[in-house]
């Protein structure tokens, strides 16, 4: 009996029990039974979160596609606001024609033509009482006091138009200032493309593609040039 008491006692010396020797702590793995490990914890013994996907980066939304207007298409309508302040929108001027002229007051070609008195002169021969001529800056950056400030210092009369957001010139697909545009008196788009064929600014006596596409519009005529490649500096687009 009392060999018994002391085999009991020495069971009890080592930590094991009869009832629960071979069994593992609640919550570690077993594979053969697919018991859930136990979470792990941090220095306070808290259940740490997972953080896997922490930090993780979103795809990039897909930016909207912006189609430029067509030759012969409906020209995109707009509405913008020039120098003054004024709102200025394309259905305002159904049943004229309209010269779009994409510019940067900044820009070397831009200031070589107005020191040329390019667009001024063609402005005057198309016709100041029944064309509309509207100067358009998407230069990002744009400010429409600095523009105000320009036209009073080149003294032209036509307004210009801030389109900083881009949206204007993107719809029409201006790449350039200049990059010029006519619509007809119907309101579709007949021209886009260079002022002139005087890219060096060298030529005597350019051809103007303004003035020869409103001349044809005029007298019901085909236009012979609907598109050529505009030249001068890109536009400045946000984003």
């Amino acid at each position: 009996m009392k060999l018994k008491m002391m085999a009991a006692l020495a069971l009890l010396s080592t930590g094991l029990v009869v009832s629960g020797c071979d069994e593992k702590p609640a919550a570690e793995t077993d594979d053969k039974k697919g018991a859930v490990s136990e979470a792990p914890t941090d220095e306070k013994g808290e259940a740490k979160e997972d953080k896997k996907d922490e930090g993780a980066t979103k795809a990039p939304e897909a930016k909207e596609e912006v189609k430029a207007a067509t030759i012969g298409s409906v020209a995109p309508e707009f509405a913008l606001t020039d120098e003054a302040g004024k709102e200025h929108k394309l259905s305002d001027y159904k049943g004229k024609i309209v010269v779009l002229e994409w510019t940067c007051s900044s820009c070397p070609y831009v200031e070589r033509h107005y020191a040329k008195k390019t667009m001024a002169t063609t402005h005057e021969t198309v016709g100041k009482e029944d064309v509309v001529w509207l100067a358009i800056d998407s230069t990002k950056t744009v400010k429409a006091e600095e523009n105000k400030a320009w036209k009073a210092k080149e003294g032209f009369a036509y307004p210009v138009l801030t389109d900083a957001s881009g949206k204007v010139g993107k719809m029409y697909g201006a790449s350039s200032t200049p990059h010029m545009f006519v619509i007809d008196a119907e309101g579709k788009l007949r021209y886009s493309g260079a002022i002139d064929d005087d890219v060096r600014g060298k030529a005597e006596a350019p051809k103007n593609y303004v003035i020869e596409t409103v001349n044809a519009l005029k007298k019901g005529e085909k236009i012979e040039n609907s598109e050529t490649k505009p030249y001068g500096c890109g536009v400045k687009y946000a984003g």
